[in-house]
């Protein structure tokens, strides 16, 4: 019998949370920097994953060969920069990334490089996420997306095993229940997600890339722009049923440290820019009983999103010379960003 790299309950809610819901959650890696800048700063910033893909390519042939097969049939699934052109206009570019500090990600290839200093403007997913003051203003105007403010704490209403699971597992962690009551669970389990070495880059001042990008525009005096608001983002993460956060939270303290090697594959797909195989490789250890939460959370953070965003990259397309960084798991599959644009009337080509 061949072994399974996680056991179904321990990775089938946190894949999800991940990969559906990965742009909104390293968003606010600024709030996990905040929770846990202490614990950030004892920890020496090196991230220590393994790759979960090529385990299954030398232990499961079969399987690799499954996934491979599956990613290869992702429309658009390789590649993370685009040409988008228009008769009339001056190219643009779509560029996927993921919202992360590790250099491997934050170095762009020569192409990247090009495409992002050809372009007269550059836009990423929020452009709140350059200022504190709007970041902050944003919790301050909804903060019950966020924390429970009508007297709920984490574990209220709970069934007691599902309240004493989360409560062992977070003082195992040395983290008391009482000092994230108020905290809802996605936001819990997101801060709680982010491996130590992640969170050390940021508490040292190193930007995600999507960041990175926006503050070398403002440097090279390029208008920066944005496709969605804060709020917009954490509306459509707390849209989703209080049990599948409850389930992801118990999944994420379940899964503990090998949350790094689901960081790791993630980054070694991204630098190959084998974006289809995502999806695949982790679809591939969850439990059949997932299945409607796995849609949910692909039609409330993906395919909802991509629809806003294309629907305000048009006028800056139409403009010309964009270069439009969103997380890479928005541009592949039939209702991926790429594909919405060609049937927006966009030529768009790979230009990796």
């Amino acid at each position: 019998m061949t072994r399974r790299i996680f056991a179904p309950r321990s990775f089938s809610g946190l894949a999800l949370r991940l990969l559906a819901a990965a742009n909104v959650l390293f968003a606010l890696g600024f709030l996990a920097t905040l929770l846990l800048v202490s614990q950030a700063r004892a920890e020496v910033a090196a991230c220590t994953g393994r790759d979960l893909l090529a385990q299954i390519e030398t232990g499961q042939p079969d399987t690799y060969a499954r996934l491979q097969a599956e990613a290869a049939a992702v429309p658009n699934g390789a590649g993370l920069l685009w040409k988008v052109e228009k008769p009339g206009v001056e190219p643009s570019w779509l560029f996927g990334t993921m919202h992360l500090t590790d250099p491997r990600v934050t170095d762009l290839t020569e192409a990247a490089r090009t495409a992002y200093e050809s372009a007269g403007t550059v836009v990423i997913e929020t452009t709140d996420i350059l200022d504190q003051s709007k970041m902050m203003a944003a919790m301050i105007e909804r903060p019950d997306l966020m924390m429970y403010t009508d007297g709920t704490t984490l574990t209220s209403g709970l069934p007691p095993e599902k309240a004493k699971i989360i409560e062992d597992a977070l003082s195992a962690r040395g983290i008391p229940p009482a000092s994230v009551a108020r905290m809802k669970p996605w936001m819990l389990a997101a801060t709680l997600s982010i491996p130590a070495c992640e969170t050390a880059r940021k508490a040292a001042g190193l930007p995600i890339l999507d960041v990175k990008l926006a503050e070398d525009a403002k440097a090279d005096g390029k208008p920066v722009e944005g496709l969605e608001t804060m709020i917009g983002q954490l509306d459509a993460m707390a849209s989703l049923p209080l049990d599948m956060h409850i389930d992801g939270l118990i999944a994420t303290l379940d899964l503990g440290d090998r949350i790094r090697d689901i960081f790791e594959t993630m980054i070694v797909l991204y630098e190959r820019e084998n974006v289809g195989m995502i999806w695949p490789l982790f679809r591939a250890v969850l439990p059949e009983g997932d299945a409607d939460a796995y849609a949910a959370f692909e039609t409330v953070m993906i395919d909802t999103r991509n629809a806003t965003m294309r629907d305000r990259a048009i006028p800056l397309l139409d403009a010309g010379s964009a270069f439009i960084a969103v997380g890479a798991l928005h541009l592949p599959g039939e209702r991926g960003l790429v594909e919405m644009l060609r049937k927006a009337g966009y030529t768009v080509t790979p230009a990796g």
